[in-house]
């Protein structure tokens, strides 16, 4: 098994150039440095560095396992540090943001989560666009805001965003549509719905409404737009009654909606990105620790939702 001295006695050689540099530069004998560079090339069952009197050099296997040695380090040493500081901080609190239909599917296993870490989660529910303001404003430690393919999201340079879900579009029809037999819908069959009224969100820059919008507009069709709210229930009430069709995100629909058929449709597009945003600290623009820890419960809360049970 590889040792995480051998990682390091090769990155520190094809830094410093040098076995005697690379032993001055980790504190180490130079004796040591050749010790451990040996064991490397025995696991690996090839030589790692070429040797001459101008100093040392990787082999191209060498330059291979340095790649992957970067990487290894790298993370080695953000879970030590990782680890140092959740051990220290104590109880912190985390003013974060979220959607509603990611509140009411993740939040409780979130918030459980970070709980047994000593993070308090002081949850704030809006829709994305006050949620970007909200982060860029530093008035968010963190937020869960959505995105799709094409719209990017207004934030400033120093917010790290990071992605823990691919949520597809699902098209929302009441039973008995004309289309509700079919298994899935490609784009052209969609296109024929551009007389039908359609349900979209409240505020006029949602990015999920924006990819129906502009597909049907590339077509030619501006979108009949009957009615607009953020409530979900009401949504699947009014598409259950006939009054409208519109898009549900997989992540917001259960299991089953009395009166409403939920159909994939045939295109990468039609599918938003959930992401964790939250601002940068120090040289190295990564967030926080608290945070994250938040980002591994949200990809566990995740997980939970596509696989229960």
């Amino acid at each position: 098994m590889i040792d995480l001295r051998q990682l390091q006695a090769l990155r520190a050689v094809h830094s410093e150039g040098s076995v005697t540099r690379a032993a001055k530069l980790l504190g180490w004998s130079q004796p040591t440095v050749d010790y451990h560079l040996r064991n490397l090339d025995g696991l690996v069952g090839a030589p790692l560095l070429q040797r001459s009197t101008r100093g040392s050099t990787l082999t191209p296997v060498g330059t291979l396992v340095l790649e992957r040695a970067q990487e290894i380090l790298v993370l080695s040493e953000r879970t030590l540090h990782d680890a140092r500081e959740l051990s220290q901080m104590g109880q912190v609190g985390l003013r974060f943001g979220t959607f509603p239909t990611a509140a009411a599917r993740l939040l409780p296993s979130i918030v459980s989560q970070v709980n047994d870490l000593g993070i308090d989660i002081d949850a704030v529910l809006e829709e994305v666009a006050p949620l970007v303001t909200r982060v860029n404003q530093r008035q968010l430690d963190a937020a869960l805001v959505y995105s799709v393919p094409g719209y990017e999201l207004p934030f400033r340079n120093e917010i790290v965003t990071t992605e823990v879900l691919q949520d597809p579009l699902m098209l929302a029809l009441p039973e008995g549509h004309e289309l509700a037999s079919r298994s899935s819908i490609d784009i052209p069959t969609l296109l024929t719905l551009h007389e039908e009224p359609w349900l979209l969100g409240a505020t006029e820059d949602d990015p999920m409404d924006a990819v129906v919008v502009d597909a049907f507009a590339r077509a030619g069709y501006t979108l009949n737009v009957g009615i607009r709210t953020d409530d979900f229930q009401v949504m699947l009430g009014m598409i259950a009654a006939r009054m409208v069709i519109g898009l549900v995100a997989k992540l917001a629909s259960g299991p089953s909606h009395p009166g409403v058929v939920l159909r994939p449709i045939e295109d990468p597009s039609f599918a938003r990105s959930v992401l964790l945003v939250a601002p940068g600290e120090g040289t190295s623009r990564q967030p926080s620790t608290a945070v994250r820890q938040l980002a591994v419960a949200i990809r566990n809360a995740v997980a939970a939702t596509q696989n229960p049970g």
